[in-house]
Parts: C-alpha cells; structure tokens; sequence
C-alpha cells in the first residue's frame, strides 16, 4: 500500500510537472510567433498572425490543473509552507498533538473543499457552464482537475494522520517518499 500511495503522489507531481512544461512551450511558442511577425513587418514583408486565441485562457485552466494536482506530492516531500517557530519551541508530545490536531484540520477543510467542488464541477456539467474566453471550454473539465487534486490531498493527509498517529513518521514533512 505505501508504494501504491507513493506512486500516486509522485504522479500528482508528474503531471503537474508536464502542465507547467506545456504552459512554457505555449507561451515560448506565442512570444516565437510574435517576434516572428514583427521582424516581418519590420522587413516590410505581410505579417503571418502567428497569434494563439485564448492562449491565456488555456495557460490559467493549464495552472490550475498544476497546482491541485501537486497539492499531494507537495505535502509529501515537504514543500508546503510551514511556520514552525512556536512549535518547535514547544515539548515533542505536545509538538507531535499539535501535528495530529492540524492535519484533523487540514483533512477536514479539504474534505469539505472536495464535497463542494464536486457539487460545483457537476453544475457546470449539468448547465453545460462555458469559459467566457475567446476557446469556449466546458468548465467541467478544469473543475474535475481540481477534484481529483483535492482528493489526492486527501488522501496525503489521511495517509500522514495515519502516519503521525501509529508513530509511522514524527512530522508530516519527514513523510518524503522513497525513490
């Protein structure tokens, strides 16, 4: 099951990875074609209109699906932001309680992020809610990556309650997977 659980965070931050590299090479593409279009002008020569509608558009749903879907793999190697100056100043049983009581809290508050963006994502299909951009997308889509990201994040949490409950791992951040 660790294996299988660790698969599944480090494929979070694989494809999380692949979404960023495809907004750079958009992005590299469009800035290529516009420089590109204006040396021709500059030339004199007809401009080819080597322009991506909706690119921004596109590039935003892309950063989206890269941040939820790293949410887990970010908890797990611990890249998340922490303030720990009170906590490491307090004893290691209360240290170790307080982890457990922010992690209930974390699951819980992802629990109910889940619960509600799965109600928003089946409006949106239900309606058949489109982005209002220059590429009408179904706003299901995107919204079914942040479902699955915050599911994943649920389950990193549960997995590093678990964890911090049995003495498994002592912080959640030492809960880096194995390569």
């Amino acid at each position: 099951m660790r294996r299988f659980l660790d698969s599944l965070y480090r494929l979070g931050g694989y494809i999380s990875a692949l979404q960023l590299f495809v907004i750079m090479v958009m992005v590299v593409l469009q800035v290529s074609g516009r420089i590109l279009d204006k040396a021709l002008l500059t030339l004199g020569m007809k401009s080819l209109g080597l322009q991506v509608p909706g690119l921004a558009e596109l590039a935003g749903f892309l950063l989206l699906g890269a941040t939820f879907t790293g949410l887990a793999y970010t908890l797990t190697v611990g890249g998340h932001i922490r303030v720990d100056l009170l906590h490491r100043a307090l004893p290691e049983s209360v240290q170790r309680a307080l982890d457990i009581l922010v992690t209930v809290i974390a699951a819980a508050i992802t629990g109910y992020g889940v619960w509600f963006s799965v109600l928003l994502a089946y409006d949106s299909y239900d309606f058949g809610d489109l982005s209002i951009g220059m590429v009408p997308v179904p706003l299901w889509i995107p919204q079914t990556v942040m479902v699955v990201g915050l599911v994943w994040l649920l389950i990193a949490l549960l997995d590093a309650l678990i964890g911090l409950i049995t003495g498994r791992i002592t912080r959640i951040k030492d809960e880096a997977p194995q390569e």
